[in-house]
This record gives structure tokens, sequence and C-alpha cells, in this order.
């Protein structure tokens, strides 16, 4: 068993020192942390790192995601129905075309090769589609 001062740890908790005993395994990861905390201080700071590290993969919108408004819930709401209207509103080969190629993230030569028409066939329907959705969505506003 290893004594822990818990104001060393939680300096905002703890005012005065409170010692208690802990396994030595708990000891050693809180060390091990405290070591890990330090050394990415020092490299923050040697790099002038003061500013966000987000690659740009989301981690950080997701740790800092602040909850939509009720407002932003009806918006995106309604926005999301018109989008699914428009594309219902298209013939049937460019609605499965747009939905295979924006929603399900295949690529147009995949889509071509499942259908087994050129990419320009392809590209081309994908291209109207869009087209007949601006003028859905203009006709519907």
């Amino acid at each position: 068993m290893t004594k822990i001062n818990l104001r060393e740890h939680y300096p905002n908790f703890y005012k005065e020192d409170c010692i208690i005993e802990v396994p030595d395994e708990v000891a050693a990861i809180m060390l091990e942390y405290d070591r890990l905390e330090a050394a990415y201080r020092r490299r923050t700071y040697y790099h002038n790192a003061h500013y966000s590290l987000d690659r740009g993969d989301g981690i950080e919108y997701d740790a800092l995601f602040v909850a939509m408004t009720p407002c932003e819930i009806y918006e995106r709401k309604v926005t999301m129905e018109q989008l699914h209207a428009a594309i219902a509103s298209l013939p049937d080969k460019q609605a499965k075309r747009i939905n295979a190629y924006y929603f399900m993230g295949l690529n147009m030569a995949a889509i071509a090769k499942s259908e087994n028409v050129s990419i320009k066939a392809v590209s081309d329907s994908i291209q109207h589609g869009l087209r007949n959705m601006e003028k859905y969505l203009k006709k519907v506003q």
C-alpha cells in the first residue's frame, strides 16, 4: 500500500492535506498520468502549440459538442424532409444513383459497374438529378 496526498492530485477539491493509502497499482497509474500530463504540457510549450491540436477528424467537435436548440432541431428536421421529398420527386435511376453516391459513399465507377453502364452515364444522371432537385426545392420555397 502506498500513501498519497489527494490535495496534490485534486487541488480544486482538497484545500488541505488528505493522505490516504491506495494499492500500489493505483498509485503507479496516478503517477504515470501525472507524468504524461506534464510531458503534454512541455510539448505544447516547446512547439508553441497553445492553439487547438485537432486534426480535423471531429474529435475536438465531439468533445465540445453543445446541444442544439429546439429551433435548430426543427430546422434540421424540415431540411431533411425537404431533401427526402426532392429525392423522391426524381426518376428512379437518378434517385438511386444520388443516394448511392452521396449517402452510401460509393464512387461513380462502382455505381457504373454495379449497373453495367458507363461512368459518364452515371455522372450525367447524377448531375441531371441534382438540377432537378434544385428546381424542385426552388419551387417548394
